[in-house]
């Protein structure tokens, strides 16, 4: 079958996907009311259906009031014995595969449940809506005309008794549908290697031939492989390589770091970025219009929402919404119940709504990764704005960063501690940083009161990093490519001191 033809039976079939969206953008809260209903009917008979009584709960009210909001660690038992080949425990259908997620709030694996609902109605459904949403908003796409560069983890997967762990990454890449498989490069094999440097020069060996319309994946792993193929084909542009090269779907850190290396890179107008809101524990949100830095809230994936209010976020006060409560510019710590079988479970993100017709949402942070510890609340949507402002003024271009509070000791007044890694350096480092103290006042009222005139917070402090320290950090612990990331902004030094100490290493 030929491409073109290809692409104008998935242009079809994906326009009329479209159309199905349109009743979770017209009833959200009974879309996801029907969708909570299905999920305790569906489990009514497991070990954990039963002990909170699923088919007696006939409203959002009574399931709030039952079930018990959840982190890793309390629900670590089930999931162990999941692994082992019990059924039955927290979803109906036999769960086969693992999503190994350490994540970076600490250095112990995670093993997120992946059922095959949650494969084929989440994931599946999520990669074919992202390309509704794309045709739908440009018409003129010949997407399936080539092929897409996808970037995944750097992990096979792994048998432990009767179940597999891995990359969720791998886990999608082993369950592919054919017609995925056929309009993605590089094969199977090089996607799925385990030792980063060797992937990516056998990525870039059977990619660069390929008619490559498409790029997908983390914007800080995905820029060193476009980089390493720029640099071993001599080119200056990825456009002198694959000229039909069109859109890059993008997710897993913020782009804002890496816009303008992008756009250096991919000097061309017309051409589309898109971004995703993807994890181990589901799909979530996908950018719907062109040029837009707003994610719809997908409600019809199997996956059930409810919000924390960070302001009341671990207080005795604490309150927790489901959709239909959320209010505008709040950031919100995010509650998933899903059909892998994850019962109100603390997922470690926060994200704010732009919009609530339809629902749209940015990406503002972690739960655990933020400086608060002078009441500043900063989060990581502030520091990647007041950063980006930083760079234009100075010229600068980031790689990596990380900070961490400098804290008060006797009359000394406390602090925030900044590491950064830059691929193009300022002019001056001291007047960085007066940029970025200032941006940082400019997004975040709290953090300004705290600096004026010095009252509590002295201005930052800031280190330059030494070539590859990143890199270097995340290959110490086995964590480059595929959804790793360096841990933005912590209330502890944990992070920054092992980094600082990395810093003097050769």
């Amino acid at each position: 079958m030929s491409f073109p033809l290809i692409n104008s039976i998935a242009s079809w079939f994906l326009k009329k996907r479209f159309h199905q969206m349109e009743l979770f953008l017209k009833y959200p809260a009974e879309v996801q009311t029907e969708v909570l209903n299905h999920l305790l009917s569906r489990s009514s008979a497991t070990e954990l259906g039963k002990q909170y009584g699923f088919s007696e709960i006939t409203s959002y009210k009574i399931f709030a009031d039952r079930v018990p909001i959840v982190r890793y660690e309390d629900i670590e038992p089930m999931i162990e014995r999941s692994r082992k080949g019990e059924s039955n425990i927290f979803w109906p259908t036999p769960i086969k595969w693992f999503a190994k997620s350490s994540g970076t709030t600490n250095a112990k694996s995670k093993f997120i449940p992946v059922s095959t609902e949650s494969l084929e109605d989440c994931h599946f459904k999520a990669g074919k809506d992202m390309l509704s949403l794309y045709f739908n908003n440009n018409e003129e796409s010949r997407l399936f005309d080539g092929k897409s560069l996808r970037l995944g983890g750097s992990k096979e997967l792994y048998q432990s008794n009767q179940t597999f762990f891995g990359d969720l990454s791998a886990i999608i890449i082993d369950n592919m549908p054919f017609w995925a498989e056929m309009s993605s490069t590089p094969s199977n094999k090089v996607s799925l290697m385990s030792e980063w440097e060797n992937k990516l020069s056998a990525i870039v060996k059977e990619t660069v031939s390929e008619n490559v319309t498409s790029l997908a994946g983390v914007p800080s792993w995905m820029l060193v492989l476009l980089n390493k193929i720029l640099e071993d084909t001599g080119k200056s542009n990825l456009f002198e390589i694959w000229e039909n090269l069109e859109v890059y779907f993008h997710g897993g850190v913020s782009f804002h770091p890496y816009k303008e290396q992008y756009q250096r890179i991919l000097p061309r107008q017309s051409f589309r970025y898109y971004e995703i809101y993807n994890a181990s524990e589901g799909f979530f949100a996908i950018q719907d219009r062109n040029d837009s830095d707003e994610l719809l809230l997908m409600l019809d994936y199997g996956i059930f929402y409810e919000f924390i209010p960070m302001d009341t976020y671990g207080t005795p006060n604490e309150k927790v919404l489901p959709i239909w409560e959320v209010a505008l510019d709040t950031n919100y710590a995010i509650v998933i119940t899903t059909n892998a079988g994850l019962w109100r479970y603390l997922i470690g993100d926060t994200v704010r709504f732009t919009s609530k017709d339809p629902y749209r949402i940015k990406v503002t942070g972690r739960t655990k990764h933020h400086i608060n510890v002078f009441g500043e609340e900063l989060i990581i949507e502030n520091a990647e704005e007041a950063l980006e402002r930083a760079c234009k003024i100075t010229g600068a271009e980031i790689i990596d960063y990380t900070a961490g509070p400098v804290f008060m000791q006797g009359r000394d007044k406390g602090g925030h501690e900044w590491i950064i890694e830059f691929r193009k350096m300022p002019e001056s480092l001291d007047v960085f940083s007066k940029e970025l103290d200032l941006a940082l006042q400019s997004v975040n009222s709290d953090y300004e009161a705290k600096r004026y005139n010095n009252m509590t917070l002295n201005p930052p402090i800031l280190h330059l990093g030494r070539k590859d320290l990143f890199y270097d950090w995340l290959k110490k612990y086995d964590k480059l490519g595929g959804q790793h990331k360096i841990p933005r902004l912590s209330s502890n030094r944990h992070y920054l001191e092992e980094l600082l100490k990395m810093n003097t290493q050769n």
